[in-house]
């Protein structure tokens, strides 16, 4: 087994943030959404031209042509999957990929086996494959996550934190001793997934503002999740390496984003996730440069 490279661009460039979209963040947008309209290439370059360096998701050909990097994904059940994914995400034009992985139901040994198995898939496709702290997988929690990485140090993650941050309602008994714990994982970020949440709900409004966002408690704890990610990324990344930040602010139908009653009584999504997007990368950005 080798560790999972981070994400390179072939340059010199000192380890660097990208930002990326993911495309889920457009799904079923209401026609309020400030988001770019159209389809097909006009719409990646309506993403390329509001700041974003890759997508994750959507139409590979057309995200290249578009001049954008493409990122994709997949889950993982069972040993020789990885290879399967690798594969595809190579034809796809994919610099790497993240993870949903098994179900957490497992028991070590099995869990184990398919890491190792993405390990190796991914060291034989010089493939990035990043497993993502996700619910109903084997990440599903913080303890669980740092006994995997030390059984296995050399896998890498997809942070999408807010499922551990609302799952495991972190602000009850102090953030800070469970992030301290969870610092092996934070060290081995080499993708993010943009989304905050708070206590009691894993995406929600963050203001219109970077000054109104920073005031709010919640978003000060996924800074400093994200500070972290940041810090170990560029602890361990060389030149040219770089790290991904996709938001991925996802639609009411699967019980994301929020709906409340509008002027008409009509459900409205609680903010704008484009808008919410483009104030992520500001966020996460600051984070970068203090890490």
């Amino acid at each position: 087994m080798s560790t999972i490279p981070y994400v390179n661009d072939g340059s010199d460039r000192a380890p660097h943030l990208k930002p990326f979209l993911n495309m889920g963040t457009l799904n079923q947008l209401p026609a309020s959404s400030s988001a770019p309209c159209g389809e097909g290439g006009e719409l990646y370059a309506a993403i390329k031209d509001a700041g974003f360096e890759g997508v994750q998701g959507g139409d590979p050909r057309l995200v290249r042509d578009a001049g954008l990097i493409y990122a994709g994904g997949g889950r993982i059940n069972a040993v020789g999957e990885a290879d399967e994914l690798c594969r595809l995400l190579h034809d796809q034009g994919a610099v790497g990929g993240t993870l949903h992985v098994m179900w957490g139901m497992e028991d070590d040994d099995e869990v184990d086996r398919v890491i190792g198995d993405i390990l190796d898939a991914s060291a034989r496709h010089a493939m990035p494959l990043y497993v993502e702290t996700h619910r109903a997988t084997v990440t599903q929690d913080i303890w669980r996550t740092v006994k995997l990485v030390e059984r296995l140090p050399d896998v890498r993650f997809n942070g999408d934190f807010s499922h551990w941050y609302t799952g495991l309602e972190m602000r009850y008994g102090g953030v800070e001793p469970k992030l301290d714990f969870a610092a092996p994982v934070l060290e081995r970020v080499g993708f993010m997934h943009g989304r905050i949440g708070n206590a009691g709900c894993m995406q929600v409004d963050i203001g219109d503002s970077l000054e109104e966002a920073t005031a709010r408690l919640y978003v000060q704890h996924f800074m400093e999740m994200w500070t972290r990610a940041c810090r170990g990324f560029k602890a361990h990344a060389g030149p040219g390496d770089y790290l991904p930040f996709a938001p991925e602010l996802l639609q009411p139908e699967i019980f994301y984003a929020r709906t409340f009653p509008g002027p008409d009584g009509q459900p409205r999504e609680e903010s704008d996730r484009w808008r919410q997007a483009l104030l992520y990368l500001r966020i996460v950005q600051r984070c970068f440069d203090e890490a």
